[in-house]
């Protein structure tokens, strides 16, 4: 099997240093890398000259932020996996755009688990989407009053997250089913959604559908398993989400749709 090809882009030397000493120490079997750089524009030539399949980029950098790289470049060909010393707003515009991170102080154990999360996706040219859905959230934000960015047949459609009723899934595309009676269809498989959306908010309560928890009226254990939104309409709960779901309701404080 081919060696993934990686560029490391930190501002601090010995960060820079004690990552190329993980991938080459414990990684050398799967990562060989083609170049460290200090900052954005230090790390688009070496991009641009070695060509590498994965870029681990660190988010907060003096000159330029991290987010910076991606303008200089028309096409992302390849993935990439954050690092950063931080927990703020940008690990869940990350999160929802499906995209992966790392903490500071960096381990072997945690950088071996990112490079099987992306040996999973190797090969699906998707990081381009993945990208443009990640700078559109960032420039929004993220919580339920604000909107998140679909890919779509045409582009890109905007819908707020509590607008957002429920999601169907349909093998390789995802109906987004908005309270106002509208639908959207997204070229996103269902898996792919529910890991855009905020988990605290929205439940995957089959294989086949995702639910915004604000909308539940009532749940119901007589004959079949399943719940009724506020538009009376009833989807199903598996079996196997059952207890979880449950341990979910309980816990669960309805939040102000309209605030």
């Amino acid at each position: 099997m081919n060696k993934i090809t990686c560029v490391i882009i930190d501002d601090e030397r010995l960060a820079r240093e004690a990552f190329r000493d993980i991938c080459e120490r414990y990684l050398y079997e799967k990562l060989v890398v083609k170049g460290m750089a200090a900052s954005v524009k230090e790390g688009v030539e070496i991009i641009k000259q070695t060509k590498p399949e994965l870029v681990f980029l660190d988010i907060e950098m003096p000159q330029e932020s991290g987010f910076k790289l991606f303008e200089y470049f028309s096409r992302i060909t390849f993935e990439v996996i954050f690092t950063t010393a931080f927990k703020q707003y940008a690990i869940d515009a990350i999160k929802y755009a499906a995209l992966d991170y790392l903490l500071k102080p960096i381990n072997y154990i945690d950088v071996k688990e990112a490079i099987l999360r992306y040996e999973k996706k190797r090969g699906t040219n998707s990081a381009q989407t993945r990208i443009d859905v990640l700078m559109s959230n960032l420039l929004c934000g993220i919580d339920m009053n604000q909107k998140v960015a679909f890919p779509t047949i045409d582009g890109y459609q905007m819908e707020k997250l509590n607008n957002i009723m429920y999601c169907e899934g349909d093998v390789n595309y995802t109906r987004i089913h908005s309270a106002d009676g509208r639908m959207i269809m997204v070229s996103r498989t269902l898996k792919d959604v529910e890991e855009l959306l905020s988990s605290s908010y929205f439940f995957r309560i089959h294989k086949s559908y995702l639910v915004n928890l604000n909308y539940i009226k009532s749940y119901s254990r007589s004959s079949n398993f399943g719940i009724y939104l506020d538009n009376n309409l009833w989807l199903p709960v598996a079996t196997r989400k059952n207890e979880e779901f449950i341990n979910v309701l309980t816990h669960w404080r309805t939040k102000d749709k309209n605030s």
